[in-house]
Order: C-alpha cells, then structure tokens, then sequence
C-alpha cells in the first residue's frame, strides 16, 4: 500500500513549476524516497527509473559523454521507453553509487530544462563532498524523513480525527474522547515509529509482534549498511557509537561513555558520519538570546536524537507491555521516547527544501541547574519547549529561562489536552505539527 506523504504536495509543485530545477530528494535509507518517487512517476505518461545499485552497468553511459541528449537516447533504447520533455519523469535511484550521473543532474537543467528529473540516494552527503562542484543554483535539494504521526493518521484512515487536532489550541481544546482515543494511537505510534514499511504493515494487519520483526529487520539492515563505510571509519565504532547514542538519550552525549577503544577523535568522526547519513540528529545547546539560535550554538553541548523511534525503543529493548497499557507520561517518556518523538517531529513539521537544527538551553550551577528540552523559533521569536508531565512543580526550567530571557510564553509537551497556565501553553503530544501552524 501507498501512504500519503507530506512530500507529494511539494513534488506536484515541482511537477507543474515552469522553471524547475532538477530535484535531488535526500534522507536516510528505507525511508520511503524510491516509492514516493514512484507514486509521482504515476502521473507522467512516461516514467524510467534507473537504480544504479542494482544496475551497475549502467554506469557506464556517464562514463564519456554527460550530453543529456545522447544520454536520454541511449536510455530510451534500453528501456524501450520514449523520453519527452514535458510527459516524461527521468528517476536516478541511488546515485550515489555513479559520480558521472551525479554530475550530470545539472546539464539536464541547463540543456533540458523542460525535462523532468528527479534522483535520489541514501549517503549522498559523502558523494557530495567528493565531487569539487556542484550544480549550485540548477539543482535544488528536498528532504525526507520516516512518516510523521499526522502521515501515520492519514496513513490509518483517520483523516477527520486528523482535522480535528489542527483546528485545536490551548484556548480550544479537542473533545476529551477524542484525545484519549489520539493518545492510543500516538503511544502505538512512538513503539511503530514512521518507517514506511512497519506502519504499512500495521495498518493493513494490525500485527504489533510482526511489526517488531520488522524493525529488528531493519536495525540489521543499517548494522549491515555500516559495512559500506569501513573505508571511512571500522564497521565496530560506528555499532558502538550508535549504540552510545541509543543509551545516552535525553542527556548531553559524552563521547568518553562511549565502550570502545577508539580515541575522541575516532569517536567524534564515528558521531559525525551517523549524522551525515541521517540516522542521528544532534539538539545542540544554544545560549538563546537572540535569532538566530545557531549564533549562540555551542557544539561542545550537544544531545542526540536517533531518527525513528520505532528503530530507538526496539535498540533500548522497552518493555512495550507496560509502555502501551500505561496512561501515565512518566511510563509514556521511559527512556526519553518521548523527548525523541516532539524532537524529530520538529525537524518533519518544517519545511521539506530546509535541512533543520535543533537547539536546547542548559545552565549548569550548584544551585540552579536547569534545562529546557527545545528551543525553537516562532513567529520570529523565542520559545522554550519542554517535554513533561503537569504541575508547575516540574516547570521550574521553563519558568526559569521565561523569566531569564524575558520572555513572554513557553510551551509544554505531555498528556493533557490543549490548555493554558499563566503564559504556559500546554500541546498535548500528538499535536506537536501544531505548533508550525498556530501563531503564539
């Protein structure tokens, strides 16, 4: 099955522009780029996909002449397809693995600008970094993520329940049957996570066990991805270091706990590959004085977030019994899911063509060590975002840095219903997307 994704309206854009660039889609394995691609493909009256993986001949068409003209004849002859500018969708599948057909994405757009032509790959950011140019200001890059829980409610039908979380605020709050019925699904969707395939499955067999085969499938792909970087960095650090980060949730992550051999700076490389391929997102920690938080970032202070949670509670082994029969957010939050979940739903509820950052803000002192979980921009301003239970006795950090910085409202993250306290506005965890589209 094919679950609607937050990128098809992004692509149907680009489809109908008339001064496309050629697309260059990014993110991390399996989360679903080939079949999205596919989808769209649907509304061409031509489509030609080549994957280079599993292809490795093709290669050799790059080789000696990037034309696009003689490039799109030698590819209409093997697929025995007609290239037209205009009905046809041209689709490089992991082109990571041709460095030619990399380079030749941008003479499409100056030679064949009426051509459309999409390309995709999974550790692109290491055959960018190989290449000495790029095609600057003719290729435009859109990033991909595991589903979000507003794609997994779509995904499952529940379209209305959908539009009804949007029109809620903490001056408007949602039906409290209708939120207790959302916090279910949420709480299956932290223990699902958004890989294509395990929500997929859910959805068409509601076979929880089955899918948690799935994701430790997957976990053994990515172990076994690790092998393609031993020229990099050795196939045990990376396991090591991923593993680290797993365990280290929640927390400032320091490379010293992480059980290996290898130095700092092996480590720090190992941490930075995980980034770069995606399946690690850092929340650095950010003073927060002033836009743009990235001016005050200190990268010496950094959590991380590992992409997908379903891939991040099957890695920590939770017990999904208690988790799943459990209504308290304490047993919701075990193991900082989550604070994982609000962070990477963050990074999705943004735009596709930006590649975000995460901010937090900590204050180390004997006497007033606090820490807010997110800091993100609004409407141009400063907003703390904390993941927590109620009461204002576990607000101390949030009330602290409102009343630091001089601000006038913060957010709280739990398992309430939409509400207010003072100048908190509390989101109840299913409604993190909301926070992009409601002016504070």
């Amino acid at each position: 099955m094919y679950i609607e994704r937050k990128l098809d309206r992004e692509l149907e854009k680009w489809k109908s522009e008339t001064n496309r660039k050629t697309l260059l889609v990014r993110g991390a394995r399996q989360v679903g780029k080939t079949k999205t691609i596919r989808e769209l493909g649907r509304k061409f009256d031509n489509f030609i996909e080549i994957n280079f993986e599993e292809s490795p001949r093709l290669k050799e068409l790059f080789l000696d002449n990037l034309s696009p003209t003689n490039i799109c004849e030698n590819l209409s002859a093997i697929y025995k397809t007609d290239i037209f500018p205009g009905t046809t969708l041209l689709f490089f599948d992991e082109i990571q693995e041709c460095q030619e057909a990399l380079a030749s994405l941008r003479f499409f757009y100056e030679k064949m600008p009426d051509l459309h032509v999409i390309a995709a790959g999974s550790l692109l950011e290491f055959a960018l970094l190989e290449m000495p140019t790029f095609g600057v200001g003719r290729i435009r890059s859109i990033f991909m993520y595991p589903l979000s829980f507003s794609e997994f409610l779509l995904g499952a039908g529940e379209k209305r329940l959908l539009e009804k979380v949007r029109l809620a605020d903490p001056h408007n709050p949602i039906n409290e049957l209708l939120h207790a019925r959302l916090l279910e699904l949420v709480q299956k969707f932290l223990c699902l996570g958004g890989m294509p395939e395990v929500v997929a499955t859910y959805i068409e067999t509601g076979q929880f066990n089955k899918c948690q085969q799935i994701l430790s499938d997957l976990i053994l792909s990515l172990q076994t991805d690790f092998t393609k970087y031993r020229s990099r960095i050795p196939f045990t650090r990376l396991n090591e270091v991923f593993q680290s980060v797993v365990f280290q949730a929640g927390h400032k992550f320091v490379i010293s706990k992480v059980t290996t051999q290898a130095n700092h700076t092996q480590v720090k490389e190992a941490l930075q590959l995980l980034i770069k391929v995606g399946l690690v997102i850092p929340v650095v920690h950010s003073s927060s004085n002033g836009l743009p938080l990235g001016a005050e970032a200190n990268p010496q202070k950094q959590k991380m977030l590992v992409y997908d949670t379903g891939i991040f509670q099957r890695l920590m082994g939770l017990d999904l019994t208690d988790f799943l029969l459990s209504k308290k957010f304490d047993a919701i939050n075990k193991g900082n899911l989550a604070e994982q979940f609000v962070g990477i739903e963050l990074i999705k509820s943004e735009s596709s063509y930006q590649n975000p950052s995460l901010y937090y803000w900590h204050r180390e002192a004997k006497s007033s060590n606090a820490e807010v979980d997110y800091i993100v921009p609004l409407s141009q301003k400063i907003v703390p975002v904390e993941v927590k239970s109620g009461t204002k006795g576990t607000m101390q950090s949030l009330l602290l840095f409102l009343n630091e910085k001089k601000l006038k409202r913060g957010i709280r993250i739990s398992n309430e219903n939409f509400s207010s306290y003072d100048n908190i506005e509390v989101y109840p965890i299913y409604a993190v997307e909301n926070l992009r589209f409601k002016t504070l």
